[in-house]
């Protein structure tokens, strides 16, 4: 049995050609083309594909944008990024809405439809010139990221903070007094070199702390 594909790319002739090769392959079918991710959760669920092809540039919304609103109403459903440019941000912020993988447009039909069936079998695709650049990024970044030693009682409390809990409703959640959330909550100040739970909130969620 075929899997079903479906395809958002604002391009008409890329559209074309790429449901073409799908449909042409013993493995996979083309069930929807769109031009743009304006209605795509009624464009899934119509067409209740296997995979879906995004394309990073398009009008109104985004691949990047439309990839997270898969992730938001189909879960797991695979996504792969189909894009012209080897731009690192985009990169990385495709990967971070939860795209599966992430493939240049120039690549050759016998491994886009490999990589189809990499996806499909929960796997990651990513052109190679691309993965070199992913794995620069993250060694980079792990060997950036700081110990700000906190415990894991601190953590925990970091991560209410982060969730917007009051102090009182984190001496709740943690069996503790009012008090003793102070006292960890100025020492997590004192770590994190910082002095609101402003800066300690934005500082968790960039630096990754909780």
């Amino acid at each position: 049995m075929a899997f079903r594909i479906i395809i958002f790319d604002d391009n008409q002739e890329r559209l074309n050609s790429v449901a073409m090769l799908l449909n042409l392959s013993a493995d996979f079918t083309c069930t929807g083309t769109f031009h743009n991710a304006k209605n795509l959760v009624n464009d899934i669920s119509g067409s209740k594909p296997d995979l879906v092809l995004m394309d990073i540039e398009m009008p109104g919304i985004n691949g990047i944008d439309a990839t997270r609103l898969v992730r938001k109403h189909f879960g797991a459903l695979p996504v792969l990024i189909q894009t012209n440019f080897e731009e690192d941000e985009r990169i990385f912020d495709s990967l971070r809405a939860g795209a599966n993988g992430y493939l240049l447009k120039k690549t050759s039909p016998e491994r886009f439809l490999e990589s189809l069936k990499e996806a499909l079998e929960g796997g990651a695709p990513i052109t190679g010139s691309i993965a070199a650049k992913v794995l620069r990024y993250f060694s980079a970044e792990n060997q950036e990221k700081k110990d700000y030693h906190l415990t894991e009682r601190e953590k925990h409390i970091l991560g209410f903070l982060v969730k917007g809990y009051s102090y009182k409703l984190i001496a709740a959640e943690c069996g503790i007094s009012y008090n003793t959330v102070n006292n960890h909550i100025r020492n997590i100040y004192d770590k994190l070199y910082v002095n609101s739970a402003t800066e300690a909130v934005s500082l968790a969620i960039k630096e990754r702390l909780v």
